[in-house]
This record gives structure tokens, C-alpha cells and sequence, in this order.
């Protein structure tokens, strides 16, 4: 079918890679758990897309420029990084609502606040979830070197196929990524009850973010 053979191989060979912890899955739990389940999903689809970039990028022969060139590697590599590392510091430094909360009296936030707050919040963890995807160059060469495997050189259909299984692969680590996305959102409400552990957490993911930006910039 259209050039690719061990497709069932591919299926099964591409979720176990998914269930594998990496960057992009490191990232959705962290959105999750601070900005909830809502924020979480919007990371998960955002890295989706990215991915989909990636998939357009290795079947037109984009990707064999980081393959083959250090300087354009380094330049998405430090990227990436950097990006990472900002997001880290921004939840490192940023002031908690506990720490800076109204005094007794004070009008509250309206209602419709919440809604709209979280709907940015979402909206901003897709456009970090696309970037943070795009931003690896790992991603980019982890396709162009494992998709080849199960398409047939002579296939005149090729990049037909390079579409379909970056397809396959895209739609099961989606599904596994929403599954984490729901599981530590659940765990937010949590830490809404207890301030003190919402600003340790806070705290925890810009650390963690810190340590994949660092990560990414030490790849060869």
C-alpha cells in the first residue's frame, strides 16, 4: 500500500515510542499541572502541528539540511533552548495571585474573568506547544531517520507514504499525550487548594523547563 511494508510494525514500534518520557511529554504534564487540563490539551494539539511541520519538513527533503548541516542544527538547536529556558524563567520569576492577593473587601474579579482567562491561557499553550515541537531539531531528524525505514525506495509514491505514517504517528502520540494532558490536569485542583504548593509547583515546572532547554542545548 502505496510503498509501505510493515505497517502493523510501524503502528506498534511508533506507541511504544510515544509511551517513551521525552521532552514533548515533559512539557504537557507541566502545562497541565499549571495551567490545567484545558491548557494542557491546547500544549498536546500544539504539538501535533509541530509535529505535522516536521512531517512536511522531512517528506519535501527539508530535514536532510539539519542532518547534514551543524551550523543550521545549531542555529534551531539553540532556538529551541532558548525558548525553553525563557519559559522556565518566566514561571521561576513570575509574582503568584496568593502573594499579591486583594485585601478583605476588595472587588473580585467578574465571573466572565475565568473563562476568558483560561481561554488565553489555552490559546497560549498551543502556540508553545507548536514552538517547542518546531524548535527541536531531534524531532526533525527522529523522522527523517525512522519513517524511511517502512516506505520502498522504488515506490513512486513515496512521499505519499512519508505523509500517511507521519499521519499514523502523529494520531497515536495525540491520543497519548490528551491521556496525560487529563490525568495532571486532574491534579490542578489540588494545587488551587493549596497556594503554597501551587507556588512550589509553579516553581518545580520552570525548573523543569530550565533542564530541557539546558538539554536541548548540550545535544550533539
Amino acid at each position: 500500500m502505496l510503498g509501505i511494508h510493515g505497517y502493523l510494525l510501524f503502528v506498534a514500534a511508533g506507541v511504544l515510542l510515544n509511551l517513551t518520557p521525552g521532552q514533548d511529554t515533559m512539557f504537557i504534564i507541566g502545562r497541565s499541572l499549571s495551567g490545567g487540563q484545558r491548557s494542557g490539551v491546547a500544549a498536546a494539539f500544539g504539538i501535533a502541528v509541530g509535529s505535522i511541520g516536521h512531517t512536511l519538513a522531512a517528506a519535501l527533503g527539508l530535514s536532510v539540511i539539519l542532518a547534514t548541516s551543524a551550523v543550521a542544527f545549531t542555529v534551531v538547536k539553540v532556538a529551541g533552548a532558548a525558548y525553553l529556558i525563557y519559559l522556565g524563567a518566566r514561571l521561576l520569576l513570575s509574582k503568584h495571585a496568593a502573594a499579591t492577593a486583594a485585601p478583605a473587601g476588595a472587588p473580585t474579579a467578574a465571573p466572565s474573568a475565568v473563562p476568558r482567562a483560561a481561554s488565553s491561557g489555552a490559546r497560549a499553550a498551543f502556540g508553545q506547544g507548536i514552538l517547542t515541537n518546531l524548535l527541536n531539531p531531534k524531532v526533525a531528524l527522529f523522522f527523517l531517520a525512522f519513517l524511511p525505514q517502512f516506505i520502498d525506495t522504488t515506490s513512486p509514491t513515496r512521499t505519499l507514504a512519508f505523509l500517511v505514517l507521519g499521519a499514523t504517528f502523529i494520531t497515536t502520540g495525540l491520543a497519548w499525550c490528551l491521556v496525560l494532558a487529563v490525568a495532571a490536569g486532574r491534579l490542578q485542583a489540588f494545587f488551587l487548594r493549596n497556594p503554597s504548593m501551587r507556588v512550589l509547583l509553579d516553581r518545580t515546572v520552570g525548573a523543569l523547563f530550565l533542564a530541557l532547554g539546558a538539554r536541548l542545548a548540550w545535544a550533539r
